[in-house]
């Protein structure tokens, strides 16, 4: 699908590879994803979800995340209560729940997610290392303690506003602590 000069699925891996490079995300880490199809095609948050615009994008993103090593947790609409869709080995320790994501309940993303992924469950929350919001959906409570905001060069996918965060450890200690210049 095309809404201008690149189709969804170029958008979406311009993104991708933006924030993983950005966020320096190594094999196993892992990117939350928060999206709105309503939003993608110009319509408002929760209105118009599309399966297809979806399929093309979340394809994008488990391409790009298949390649590299990366792990996707992709978050539920409200009517799941956010929950997370994963990879199961990505879920250790965590506690699984059941619900299996529909386009009006979960939304078209964790729809696709759920349908895509390898061996996918869905857990009520996940800390990740970085996190894509694809049409203002907050995916904050899903990223490790300390957020940072990412500027992004490619911040659209279709109609849908993108921003990104990557982690960072605490700092703990106080005027005489030191810390790891490559943590930052």
């Amino acid at each position: 699908m095309e809404f201008g000069e690149k189709t969804l699925y170029q958008e979406a891996r311009s993104v991708i590879a933006e924030i993983a490079e950005k966020a320096n995300l190594k094999r196993g880490s892992i990117l939350v994803i928060g999206c709105s199809t309503s939003e993608i095609v110009g319509a408002k948050i929760g209105t118009n979800s599309v399966p297809a615009v979806a399929a093309e994008v979340f394809g994008a993103f488990l391409d790009y995340a298949k390649e590299n090593g990366i792990y996707l947790a992709v978050q539920c609409c409200e009517h799941l209560n956010r929950a997370i869709v994963i990879e199961r080995a990505a879920a250790a320790g965590l506690e699984i729940v059941n619900a299996v994501p529909q386009p009006k309940a979960g939304g078209s993303m964790a729809t696709q997610a759920y349908a895509m992924l390898q061996d996918p469950v869905v857990v009520e929350e996940i800390k990740a290392d970085a996190g894509i919001d694809i049409g203002f959906t907050l995916i904050g409570m899903h990223l490790k303690r300390v957020a940072v905001p990412v500027r992004l060069e490619n911040n659209r996918i279709g109609e849908a506003l993108v921003v990104a965060a990557r982690t960072r450890p605490k700092f703990i200690g106080g005027v005489r602590a030191v810390y790891d210049e490559t943590m930052l």
